[in-house]
């Protein structure tokens, strides 16, 4: 397996984990009567276990475009030391995001983002050239 497939399957178990994590957090918020009922009456989440949800959310957005630069990087064939390094740096910053948006690291969460982002940028755009 190439090295960005690698780190996409990672990423997907990255994924899971964040579910785990919300789901540990939001269910110790609102109680696990609440979680095992039919949920008719809203709750809105506050603190961590709110930007865990939202962290989760982010990453499925970034996982969709990071799949696409995998898939467009290994269809073309354009596997090289820096697709692969630059799916490391994806994966790297997806790990650390997830505490950085957790406890509000400021402006730090941000640039974590930014590394992530630019890599898949990146990958395609090499994929490209």
């Amino acid at each position: 397996m190439t090295p960005e497939l690698t780190v996409l399957a990672l990423a997907g178990l990255l994924q899971v984990v964040h579910y785990g994590l919300f789901g540990v957090a939001a269910n110790m918020q609102l109680g696990v009567d609440y979680a095992l009922g039919p949920r008719d009456e809203g709750r809105t989440l506050r603190g961590i276990p709110q930007r865990l949800q939202r962290a989760m959310s982010n990453h499925f957005e970034g996982l969709i475009m990071f799949t696409l630069a995998v898939v467009v990087i290994e269809l073309s064939g354009a596997n090289s030391t820096l697709t692969a390094a630059c799916a490391w740096a994806y994966l790297a910053a997806r790990v650390i995001y997830i505490p950085a948006y957790a406890y509000g690291w400021v402006p730090w969460r941000s640039v974590i983002w930014a590394v992530g982002f630019l890599s898949t940028v990146v990958m395609i755009a090499v994929a490209l050239l």
